[in-house]
Parts: C-alpha cells; structure tokens; sequence
C-alpha cells in the first residue's frame, strides 16, 4: 500500500523539476540580460590603455629595508612597493604600472608613486611601441602624476564625469597587474567619498574591482567607455587584492594635470585651523541638530582663519556656499580654492549661524602631522567626578604651555573619562555645554561644571595634550 503523503510528495518533486527544466533557461538567460556587455567598451578603450616601467639608477638607489618601512603600508599598500630587502649597489631599480593617455599629442596620466624617484620612464603601446616619457610634474598629496611621449595622432580615453556615478555601478579597470599588459577586471562601485589615512584631499572612489601591484595609474571606466577615476590604492593585510579598491576620481585628476601642465606643480588653498568631527555627543554639547561640519580644536596664530575671527569651539558648515557634512569635506573644498581668492565661511557659534569672511593662502610644501594619541590611562581614584576626573590646578610649567590663567591639569581617570581615552597630564583648556562655552579658572569650578551635567547630557571638553588639542565628547550615563 502507497500512502498519501509519499504519492503527494511524488507530485510535488515532479512539479518542480518541471518548472526547473521550463524557467531554468528562461531564469539565466534574463540573468545574462542584465550584467553588462563589456567587450565593445574594452575594444574601444584598451588602445589608450599604457604600460609604465621605470628604472632607478644604482648608484641612486633608495634604501629601503625593513626597518625603513612605513607601518601603514601594512594596511594601504601601493601597487609598486619596494622590495623589503636592501638593493645591491650593482643592480638598478625597476618598477611597473599603468597609465593612460589624455590627449593625441601624447601626455599621459598616473600615479606619482608609480614615477617616484625614476631615471628612467618607458611607456609601451598595446600595438608594441615603445617611447620613452618625459616626467612634466608629480603631486604626492593626490598621487597624481604626468607624463608626456614625443608622438602625434595616438588614441585617447574619454573622460568622465565621477560625480554622476552612483555606488552600485558597474567599473572596468585595465592596467597590467604582475606585468600582465591589458588586464580587464570589472566590478561595482562600493563607497564614494571615502576618505584614507594621511590623504584627507582626495575623496577616494572605492570599488571592489580586482586591482592589483601593476594596476597603479591605470583607468577605471563607466560602461560608457569613459574614465571615471584613477586606480591608486588597495586595503590589503598581504599587499594582493583583497576586494577593497581605491581610486583617485578623474575630475581631481584633470585639476591636477591642468596644474602640472600649466606651472609644473600644484598650489592649493588653507585657512590654518585644526579639525575634527562632529559626532552625536559633540552634536548634543554644541547644541547643533545633527552631527555635521568641522569642529574647530585649533586656530594658527595669524592664518586666515584667526585674522577672520574663527575661534576654537566654532563648528565649520559651508565654505564658500558648498556644505562640509563632515570634517574630512573641509580640506578638499579648501584645498581646491586658489590662493588668494576671497571665501565666506559660514559657522555655528553659541547656538547661531554666522558667516565670515576671509582669505585663503598657499599651502605649504610638506603636510603638519599632528602627535599620536598616547595609550588610555586606567584609574580607579577616589574622588573622581561624575565625569570620571580628578583634576589638579596648573602648575607654572602648565599655565605656561597653555598661555593662559585658566584650565585644570587632569590627575587620574576612571569610568566615562577612561573609555574616552583621557589620561593623567592632558590639560583641560575649556568646556562646551548646551552650546556655549565655559572656561575654569581653578579646580572649584570645573567640579561645580561637571556636578551640573545632567544624566544623559553630552559635553565637549577642549583638551590640550603635548602640542596638539582637540575636543573629547562625555556622555553621562542615565541611571537605570
């Protein structure tokens, strides 16, 4: 005897591997439908696609041993990275990467880490050619770099606008990873805007594009067949991909090159403040609806920012009518103004809008590192307010280092104060609170300041440490 069940379950599977057989085909061939058909554009745009070998001499060699190396390469590797052992005086440095050309009469675009410190620099042709190129100018802030070749009538890429794209869409990259001339890989756009350690003046394409050492300089197409960034860098903990690309985008890149073309280097713009995000805490203290702008924890004497009347404390929302929805937006927009010209500020100060007006200056040569934040010092002292401090007044040192009478010098920490990362010896210069700023003249007041905090509130503390300050945000727990 067959039981109902085991007949229904018989009809149930034969019913599925019917439809498997009708919509299986029908289900693949609307799936093909949809990914992009990527031979024409790579057909159109390779031509235009070169590859950069360079050579340093020997008798130039840079060292470059182990203990040479610079730790974030560990996590942001460059697609040509030096060989970790030391060179012999006999042998040259060779080098390889990708690059693109922009014009018929043979400039060419690439990284600048691709061309840095080369004798010699030879671009090669997808029809075999061989020329060797001139180095018109580099620039290390945005890793952009020109070349030019002595030839007329060469094919040239389209040049997109980055703007328009749209995290989900689909990029090609060619370029000669391992030295592989030609390589095509493709993928989506991941983030747009991303910012990476030390190169807060490009707002990086990221992209989950195959890239690889070789690809550097080379281009990353729309599926128009029209460039759209520059692959310059991958997220790596072994130096090969790793599904993270980074990619300079191409309007940056034409500033840049126009720049190099026209005066053989780049100028960009400053205002000489120090910055720092607005988070939600620090949104709360300030009084502002929502976490946004660039918080100002230092002003340079004399800049264009202290001549304007910027002062610690003000939070940065537009520069020159252009939105800074987070600190990392400020340096692009500034560093893209031309020195010289005359920009409005507008900030948030006591609960209220206002605009200043200034103007900007030249950047300088090399970028001013700020100190590394020193390891978070645990204490469990009695004594400690409801922020989690023991302060004690200045000492004549202190007040000196801080060019002022008022602050406290912070003893021990513990609870919020800890997480926050403060420690023994940071100075407390002010405080915000409910938007408006309060400043301690001795240990009294800071107690009264923080006994008045209420639970759940947010306050800012500008907290000076070594050289450098910046404002640490405490959120006083609600009881439960």
């Amino acid at each position: 005897m067959i039981c109902a069940d085991s007949i229904f379950s018989r009809a149930l599977g034969s019913l599925a591997l019917s439809l498997a057989l009708v919509t299986g085909p029908a289900m693949s061939s609307a799936l093909a439908r949809d990914l992009p058909e990527l031979a024409d554009l790579v057909d159109r745009s390779a031509p235009a696609v070169v590859n950069v070998s360079t050579q340093q001499l020997a008798k130039q060699a840079k060292r470059s041993g182990p203990d040479a190396r610079d730790p974030m390469q560990d996590w942001f590797r460059k697609f040509m990275p030096k060989h970790p052992q030391v060179p012999r005086d006999e042998e040259d440095e060779e080098g390889m990467g990708s690059g693109f050309i922009i014009s018929q009469d043979g400039y060419i675009l690439t990284n600048a880490h691709v061309v840095d410190g080369a004798d010699e620099i030879l671009v090669r042709l997808t029809d075999k050619r061989e020329f060797r190129g001139h180095l018109v100018g580099a620039d290390r802030r945005s890793d952009v770099a020109l070349i030019k070749i002595e030839a007329t009538g060469l094919p040239k890429v389209q040049i997109g606008d980055a703007g328009k794209l749209r995290v989900g869409d689909w990029v090609v990259a060619i370029g000669s990873p391992f030295g592989f001339d030609h390589t095509v890989t493709a993928g989506i756009v991941s983030a747009k805007g991303r910012s990476l350690p030390d190169e807060g003046l490009v707002p990086f394409i990221q992209t989950d594009v195959a890239i690889n050492p070789g690809n550097s300089g080379g281009p990353l197409f729309n599926l128009k067949g029209e460039v759209v960034g520059i692959n310059s860098q991958i997220y790596s903990e072994t130096g090969g991909f790793m599904g993270l690309s980074f990619a300079i985008p191409i309007d940056v890149a034409m500033d840049v090159q126009g720049q190099l073309r026209a005066a053989g280097r780049v100028t960009r713009g400053r205002i000489g403040v120090t910055i720092q995000e607005v988070t939600k805490d620090v949104a709360d203290s300030f009084s502002l609806k929502s976490p946004q702008g660039a918080l100002v924890s230092a002003v340079e004497p004399s800049s264009p920012a202290d001549r304007a009347g910027i002062a610690v404390g003000d939070v940065i929302l537009r520069f020159d009518g252009k939105v800074v929805a987070s600190s990392t937006d400020l340096p692009r927009v500034v560093g893209a103004t031309r020195p010289g010209s005359r920009s409005v500020v507008q900030i948030w100060r006591r609960g209220a809008v206002r605009d200043l007006g200034l103007i900007v200056e030249a950047f300088a040569e090399e970028p001013v590192k700020l100190a590394a934040r020193a390891p978070v010092k645990r204490a469990d002292s009695a004594g400690s307010n409801r922020l989690g401090l023991v302060v004690a007044p200045l000492s004549a040192d202190q007040r000196k280092q801080m060019r002022k009478e008022g602050g406290v010098a912070i003893k021990d920490v513990r609870g919020i104060a800890a997480r926050a990362q403060l420690q023994g010896g940071d100075l407390i210069v002010a405080a915000t609170r409910k938007g408006l700023p309060v400043e301690f003249r001795n240990v009294e007041q800071f107690n009264r300041f923080a006994a008045a905090v209420d639970q759940g509130e947010s306050v800012s503390l500008l907290v000076r440490r070594g050289d450098t300050q910046s404002f640490v945000s405490l959120r006083v727990p609600e009881l439960q």
